[in-house]
């Protein structure tokens, strides 16, 4: 099995302000997106990019650093991708993306980059929902959706709901075709900071929708997000007696057994691998 890389929570941190860049080295997200675009006022972008980029270069441990970037058609975003390739996050994440050219188009812009940065490409306009299937096709270095639903809802001319029955068709086809084309795929925000209950439920939901993780905006919504998208202990337990029972020699080559009193499939057991996969990641990150 390829190595899993907990990606429970993902929290924006706003690249212009140098203490909170500081403050996100003791934080326990799993990843940070230091961020460029949304976050810095326009007389602000040219110092978030030289914190951002000086800040990467450091170091953030075992945490998976990510720099958002202003799109292309800005006039911040050219500089933001070149110094954003020489500062060598683990991924760039770029907003507006709504075709797969655009995929390319940033793609030949990283050629210089070294191995390791991915493209992490925003799903937050009309035109990506319609276009889902070929952008996670799009291949290179492309491996993560970042769903903006704040975009979403914007572009769409809806609201914010609690259920969010009105994204529920957008989530499921971008969790879908980021399956279909093994990419990651990641929640979008939640904007109620002081509504705890509210945001447990939504980390349930996308959960439940099959995200690997939420973007956060606010430290605070951290241990709770870890919380929800971690599996619980007895969701390991199960896991492992799965795993366990499937290993017996009497039970070699059978496609379905019984375990605890219930029927269990070799799809089941794959998905119990993953389980503890995931929890020995989670384990040694937070350990680390």
């Amino acid at each position: 099995m390829t190595a899993i890389r907990p990606r429970r929570s993902v929290l924006y941190m706003p690249g212009s302000n140098a203490r909170a860049l500081e403050k996100a080295r003791g934080l326990p997200a799993d990843a940070l997106i230091l961020d460029l675009e949304d976050a810095v006022a326009p007389d602000a972008k040219d110092l978030a990019r030289g914190q951002v980029c000086a800040a990467v270069r450091a170091g953030f441990g075992k945490r998976e650093v990510i720099i958002r970037v202003n799109g292309l058609s800005t006039p911040w975003g050219a500089a933001d991708l070149e110094a954003a390739v020489a500062a060598a996050p683990d991924a760039i994440l770029v907003p507006k993306i709504s075709t797969a050219a655009d995929i390319n188009a940033v793609t030949e812009r990283m050629v210089a980059a070294p191995e390791k940065t991915a493209i992490w490409a925003m799903i937050e306009t009309p035109l990506s929902i319609l276009n889902l299937k070929e952008i996670a096709g799009a291949g290179g270095r492309l491996a993560c959706f970042v769903m903006g639903t704040n975009d979403l809802i914007k572009e769409f001319g809806g609201l914010h709901t609690q259920d969010r029955m009105n994204l529920a068709t957008p989530l499921s086809l971008a969790v879908a075709a980021a399956r279909a084309f093994g990419l990651i795929v990641i929640d979008g925000v939640y904007n109620d900071i002081q509504n705890e209950a509210g945001f447990a439920t939504i980390c349930e939901q996308g959960r439940a929708f099959g995200f690997d993780g939420k973007t956060l905006i606010h430290p605070s919504q951290v241990p709770a997000c870890n919380a929800a998208f971690a599996p619980s202990e007895k969701e390991i337990e199960d896991a492992r007696k799965v795993i366990a029972a499937f290993e017996l020699p009497e039970n070699q080559g059978k496609g379905a057994i019984k375990v605890d009193g219930r029927m269990v499939e070799l799809l089941h057991a794959e998905i119990a691998r993953r389980t503890v996969a995931l929890a020995d990641a989670i384990a040694e990150l937070e350990a680390a």
